[in-house]
């Protein structure tokens, strides 16, 4: 096996020989989910109050089911179809508040050492391709991947088996030496049915939350758990 994992779940180690490609989630694995919890929470709510003359707590309770209605699905994550439901324009404000944008702790560090190693390092990410491009000029997160992919590309979030289907048949990846990082869950268990071996979820995906204490899947807090074997990069 090429992860070792101990009794609480957490991971011990990994045999980076055995791993050839490394499949990446971004929000709340690279980069912060604080950004994104307080983007949707307080940012957009906010702003659509201003815009229909109601306060905050009607804003919410108007757009909390419309969340939940959309949740795992496609249009949770698209702004095109945020933007519709709240009638303003939500990758304009995302960008306006940018600046809240930022990398977890020792991710940058691990993409250095990934770039550094044999293994090919892909983002797979459900944000939609303005989000993404947001974030991309924020970061500097595309130097150190070999591959970037929105499932907005595929039609199908990561959740979707149809989306591992056609990331395959761009990426052309082994699942049986691919490890994948995500701090979703259900986003595992959908990599899980499709084959690939060797999966890691995040303890703490969003800085302004407590940890996770139990995970589905094994977990690491931040990413200097996994430096072991992998080279120092520059």
């Amino acid at each position: 096996m090429a992860l070792s994992v101990h009794s609480d779940g957490s991971v011990l180690g990994v045999d980076w020989s055995k791993i050839q490609t490394v499949l990446l989630d971004m929000d709340g694995t690279l980069l912060d989910l604080r950004f994104d919890t307080e983007f949707w929470t307080q940012t957009v709510p906010a702003r659509y109050a201003a815009e229909q003359g109601i306060t905050f707590d009607c804003a919410r309770d108007r757009l909390d089911p419309i969340h939940k209605r959309e949740s795992g699905h496609l249009n949770w994550y698209c702004l095109d179809f945020w933007s519709e439901t709240v009638g303003f324009d939500v990758a304009e404000l995302k960008r306006q508040h940018c600046a809240g944008i930022a990398w977890r702790p020792q991710a940058e560090n691990f993409l250095r050492r990934l770039r550094a190693s044999h293994c090919r390092a892909v983002l797979v990410t459900n944000a939609h391709p303005e989000t993404l491009n947001i974030k991309l000029e924020q970061i500097g997160l595309a130097g150190w991947l070999d591959e970037i992919h929105s499932s907005h590309t595929f039609s199908a979030p990561k959740e979707y088996q149809s989306f591992w289907e056609q990331l395959q048949v761009s990426c052309s990846f082994d699942p049986k030496q691919t490890l994948f990082i995500d701090d979703s869950e259900s986003v595992l268990a959908s990599a899980e049915t499709y084959g690939v071996s060797f999966l890691v979820t995040m303890r703490q995906p969003d800085s302004s939350q407590a940890a996770r204490g139990h995970t589905t899947y094994p977990a690491v807090l931040h990413f200097d758990e996994l430096f072991q074997g992998l080279p120092h990069g520059n």
